[in-house]
């Protein structure tokens, strides 16, 4: 009996350990911190794209590594990561790096209520800000719509598909009145419910090759348009 409480309380001590470690670097400022330390200030002429998002982001390099070899690109994306996460680590993971271009894709796990609820206005309003510090940093900015689905594996029901749709026009909206680039991954790969069909992701969420290949074209259009404007 003995033992058994010292285990117990040994899992318990672990379980906070854990917790309290999570609510230290809520944003995940640690994920990245050596990686930035090792980078090199980018080159003369050198035309630096900062990839920062979630999984989708940082799935892209894992899947299709060879897409992003050879080229002046830094992915900085972290799994799960909701916007106001992603605004607490900007300046680290993406003003701090000095790149021309910024490209944000975000706002699906703020919809699945990864950390909390959060309601469409609220999540615009911290990608509003992380292009604000973007284009007062001298970085061009390419808002990336967020990718159809029709519901999220981890917590069913939500129903997101019109809240995705009801942000991207947001997001569309924004990058006109502000001259930023709006880059519509939405209309290339959604489907007749408004999600994300498996050809181009297996859970309907995160993609698959075949769907990282339909977003490859479209950023590398984007990324152009900015450098050029």
């Amino acid at each position: 009996m003995k033992k058994f409480k010292i285990f117990m309380l040994a899992t318990l001590l672990s379980t906070f350990a854990a917790n309290y470690g999570f609510a230290q670097d809520w944003p995940n400022l640690a994920e990245f911190q050596e990686a930035n330390a090792a980078l090199e200030a980018p080159k003369e002429g050198e035309d630096r794209v900062v990839f920062m998002g979630n999984s989708i982001t940082i799935g892209w390099i894992n899947s299709r590594p060879e897409f992003f070899e050879g080229k002046p690109w830094v992915n900085r994306g972290i799994s799960g990561q909701t916007t106001p996460q992603m605004l607490v680590r900007f300046r680290q993971d993406v003003i701090d790096l000095h790149p021309k271009v910024v490209v944000l894709l975000a706002g699906t796990n703020d919809i699945a209520g990864n950390t909390g609820p959060s309601t469409i206005p609220m999540i615009m309003d911290n990608i509003k800000g992380m292009a604000e510090m973007a284009h007062a940093n001298g970085i061009k900015v390419i808002l990336s719509s967020t990718l159809p689905a029709y519901d999220y594996p981890w917590r069913t029901g939500l129903e997101p598909a019109p809240k995705i749709i009801e942000l991207n026009k947001m997001i569309k909206a924004y990058c006109e009145e502000k001259g930023h680039t709006y880059l519509d991954y939405f209309s290339a790969m959604v489907d007749d419910r408004n999600g994300l069909p498996k050809k181009y992701a297996e859970d309907e969420v995160h993609p698959t090759v075949a769907g990282y290949k339909v977003m490859e074209p479209l950023v590398e259009a984007a990324i152009a348009k900015s450098l050029n404007k």
